[in-house]
């Protein structure tokens, strides 16, 4: 045999038999995606992470990307296909990931005033035909992205418990983000909507809304906070890693970002509360964009 074909064919076996680190150990990429929600203007997202960038950089000694998506459905398709390796899901849109992607693994979840739940905010035009739940019923009602908890399933499922069913009792609208609900019931262009209470407040706080042009006329249940996931085919030390870079996160100014006072460790069945609430409003996870 050839003496070059012979070493080339040694090679070829030698690495055929060799140990395969990133399948036996998991993946140790050297620059690291993450991915924040679409719920506010993508600009603002991505200009309010750079300290979580500088954060994640230091702490894990990578190169880390900002991502934004379009919307819910784009950030989950992403997650599900390895285009993105940590993520900051809203709760459902969470569990929608989970139940296309199973082997990502949620790990923190925000804390805020003390507790890792938030509410949902229902509010309407201070002038305009809306005062309470009950005057809901026959009128158009504002949503944010199909896949938002607080701005869809929470405030959904909260209608449903005072006797009102979308497309049946009022019109549902899905205006994409939490700020545009909140925009397009200032403006009156639409008299009532839902969003996340927590960036209601953040909206406020920026001058963004105008509290004086707003009537709140209720709050949800309290709802199991924004959890933080990754990839599950990571490298062990990697994801204890990125575990740390969160749980021992003390920064206020990053945490202000993310509207939490900090995080606390999580896992996937304390999200089982979200697929009850699915079930409640009859809704096909498999189905859903």
């Amino acid at each position: 045999m050839n003496r070059r074909l012979f070493l080339a064919i040694a090679v070829v076996a030698a690495v055929a038999l060799a140990p395969h680190s990133t399948t036996a150990q998991g993946r140790d990429p050297a620059k690291l995606r993450v991915t924040l929600l679409p719920d506010e203007n993508a600009a603002t997202v991505i200009q309010n992470a750079q300290p979580l960038k500088a954060h994640l950089e230091a702490a894990l000694r990578k190169e880390i990307e900002i991502v934004v998506t379009t919307d819910y459905s784009s950030m989950i398709e992403a997650m599900r296909f390895g285009r993105i390796e940590i993520a900051y899901f809203g709760p459902f849109s969470y569990v929608l990931a989970k139940s296309r992607a199973p082997e990502i693994e949620t790990f923190a979840v925000g804390v805020e005033r003390g507790a890792p739940t938030y509410n949902s905010i229902l509010i309407a035009t201070r002038d305009g035909p809306i005062k309470s739940i009950d005057d809901i019923k026959g009128k158009p009602f504002a949503f944010g992205d199909q896949a938002s908890t607080s701005s869809h399933l929470a405030p959904r499922a909260h209608l449903v418990k005072h006797g009102l069913v979308g497309e049946k009792d009022y019109k549902p609208i899905h205006l994409g983000t939490h700020d545009a609900v909140a925009r397009a019931v200032q403006a009156g262009q639409v008299p009532a909507g839902a969003l996340s209470e927590p960036i209601f407040r953040t909206l406020v706080a920026r001058n963004v809304i105008d509290e004086a042009k707003i009537v709140k006329i209720s709050l949800s249940d309290p709802i199991l906070n924004y959890p933080i996931v990754m990839q599950g085919n990571l490298a062990p030390a990697l994801k204890e890693g990125i575990r740390r870079a969160f749980l021992d996160l003390k920064d206020k100014e990053i945490l202000r970002s993310f509207r939490v006072e900090g995080f606390a460790p999580s896992d996937d069945k304390a999200y089982d509360s979200l697929r009850e609430m699915a079930r409640l409003l009859d809704l096909d996870l498999a189905k859903m964009n």
